[in-house]
C-alpha cells in the first residue's frame, strides 16, 4: 500500500515538474493583437501580393510614357550594300567611291553606331484598358490584405480564448484533484477503522489517477493552445504563455439586424475583381481598333571606336491597324467574355454562400444561449449533489461508487460550462467577423 501511494506522488510530482519546466509568460489580448499585426507571416504574405499587384499597376505606365534606349554597334564588312551605306552614314562619300568596281567589290570598312531611340505611345485604347484594370486589380488586392488582417485578428480572439479556456480546465482538473485527495484520505481513515472494503479505497484510488491523467492533457493543452498564439505572432521561442484574464462571458451586445454587408472588404474584392475582367473584356475588344504611336532616333557614326563624325536623325509616326490575326483576337475576346461571367457568377455565389453561413452563425448564438443557461444549471445541480454525498459520506450514509460519480459528474458539468462559455464567445467573435465591413 505504501509503494503504491508513493508511485502516485512520484507521478504527480513528475506531472508539475513537466509543467513548470517551460517559462510562462504573461500576456494581454492587445500585446498579442499588437504582435501579430507587425510580425504574422499570413499578413506580410498578403501584403506582398499586394504590393505585386500595385507593381502590376505601375507596368502599366508604358502606355503614356516613352521607352527609350541607346545602343553601340561595330561591324566590319564587305557587302556592298552595307559598305557604300556605312560610307554614307559616315559622311566620307567621294567621288570615286561611284566607280563601279569599287561599288562591286568594296575594300572592308569598319562602322561604329552610337543610336539613341524613342518610342511614344500615343492613342492605345486596348492598354488604356488593361491599367484600368490592373488598378481594379490593385484595390482588390488592398481590400484582400484587409480582410486577412481581419480574419487573423479573429484567429486570435479565438486563440486567446483557447487559452483562457485551457487554464480553466487546469484549475478546475487541479480542484478536483485535490477533493479527491480528500476523499482518498477519508476512504483511507474509514479503512483503518474497519468501516469500508479495500475495494472501495481501490476505486477512489482509480479516480484520483483519472483525475491525474486529465490534468496532464490540460496541461498540456494550455502548451497548445500557447503555441498557436506563438505561431500568429511570428515568435519561436519556447515559452508557455498565459493570458492576463480568465475566460468571463462576453457581455459586448451585437444588434440582432446586423446583416451581410456588400461593403465588406473580401465581398468588394470579388467585385472589383469582376470589375478588372469587364475591362479585360472591353480590352480584348479594343485591339481591333487602330494603334497610334510616335518613334525616333539620333544616330552617331564614325570609323572609329567611340568617335562620332557624323550624325543624324529620324523622325515618325506609325498609324497601324492589324485587320485579321487569324481568328486570335476573336477567341481571346470570346475568352475573356467567359471569364467575365464566370467572375460575376463566382461573385453571386459567393455572397449567397456569406449570407448562408451568417443566418447559421445568428441562430448557433441563439442556440448557445439557451446551452449556456442549462449547462449553468446543470453545473451547479451537480455541485449541491456533490456537497450532499459528501457530508453523507463522512457520515458512513453513502456508497464510495455514489461520492465517486457525483463528483466525476461535477467535475464534468464544471469544464462545460466553460466550454460552453468559449464556444458562446467564439460564436460572438466569428458573428462580428461575418458582419465587420
Amino acid at each position: 500500500m505504501y509503494k503504491l501511494k508513493y508511485l502516485i506522488t512520484l507521478i504527480g510530482i513528475g506531472f508539475i515538474s513537466s509543467y513548470n519546466a517551460q517559462e510562462l509568460k504573461s500576456i494581454s489580448k492587445a500585446e498579442v493583437l499588437s504582435t501579430v499585426s507587425e510580425a504574422n507571416q499570413q499578413i506580410k504574405i498578403s501584403v506582398e501580393a499586394f504590393n505585386e499587384a500595385k507593381a502590376d499597376y505601375r507596368q502599366t505606365n508604358a502606355v503614356f510614357l516613352p521607352n527609350i534606349s541607346v545602343s553601340h554597334t561595330a561591324i566590319a564588312t564587305t557587302n556592298p550594300l552595307m559598305a557604300f551605306g556605312s560610307k554614307l552614314n559616315q559622311e566620307i562619300v567621294t567621288q570615286a567611291d561611284f566607280n563601279p568596281e569599287a561599288l562591286n567589290d568594296p575594300s572592308q570598312i569598319q562602322n561604329y553606331a552610337t543610336v539613341f531611340e524613342f518610342q511614344q505611345p500615343l492613342i492605345n485604347m486596348d492598354g488604356f484598358y488593361q491599367r484600368k484594370a490592373a488598378k481594379y486589380k490593385m484595390e482588390a488586392m488592398a481590400l484582400q490584405t484587409d480582410r486577412v488582417k481581419d480574419y487573423v485578428n479573429f484567429e486570435v480572439e479565438k486563440g486567446y480564448m483557447q487559452l483562457q479556456l485551457a487554464y480553466k480546465a487546469v484549475a478546475v482538473l487541479e480542484k478536483a484533484l485535490e477533493a479527491a485527495e480528500a476523499n482518498l484520505q477519508l476512504a483511507q481513515n474509514s479503512y483503518d477503522q474497519g468501516y469500508l472494503q479495500q475495494s472501495d479505497v481501490l476505486l477512489v484510488k482509480v479516480r484520483v489517477t483519472e483525475v491525474k491523467n486529465q490534468l496532464q492533457t490540460a496541461r498540456s493543452n494550455v502548451k497548445n493552445a500557447s503555441n498557436y498564439l506563438s505561431f500568429l505572432m511570428n515568435d519561436t521561442s519556447d515559452v508557455v504563455l498565459k493570458p492576463q484574464d480568465t475566460l468571463q462571458l462576453e457581455a459586448t451586445i451585437l444588434e440582432s439586424e446586423n446583416g451581410l454587408s456588400e461593403e465588406r472588404a473580401d465581398i468588394k474584392a470579388m467585385q472589383l475583381a469582376a470589375n478588372a475582367r469587364e475591362t479585360m473584356y472591353k480590352s480584348d475588344k479594343m485591339t481591333f481598333l487602330p494603334t497610334l504611336n510616335a518613334f525616333g532616333s539620333y544616330q552617331l557614326y564614325d570609323d572609329s571606336l567611340f568617335q562620332f563624325g557624323a550624325d543624324g536623325y529620324l523622325i515618325g509616326a506609325e498609324l497601324k491597324w492589324n485587320i485579321l490575326q487569324g481568328t486570335k483576337r476573336f477567341g481571346k475576346a470570346k475568352k475573356s467574355k467567359a471569364s467575365l461571367e464566370k467572375s460575376k457568377l463566382e461573385y453571386e455565389q459567393y455572397v449567397s454562400k456569406s449570407q448562408l453561413e451568417l443566418n447559421k452563425i445568428k441562430r448557433l448564438l441563439q442556440d448557445m444561449e439557451s446551452k449556456l443557461q442549462l449547462s449553468k444549471l446543470a453545473m451547479e445541480q451537480s455541485n449541491e449533489a456533490l456537497r450532499i454525498r459528501t457530508n453523507r459520506f463522512k457520515e458512513g450514509l453513502e456508497k464510495t461508487t455514489d461520492l465517486l460519480i457525483a463528483e466525476t459528474q461535477f467535475a464534468q458539468k464544471e469544464l462545460e460550462y466553460y466550454q460552453t462559455i468559449y464556444e458562446y464567445n467564439s460564436t460572438k467573435a466569428y458573428l462580428n467577423f461575418l458582419t465587420i465591413n
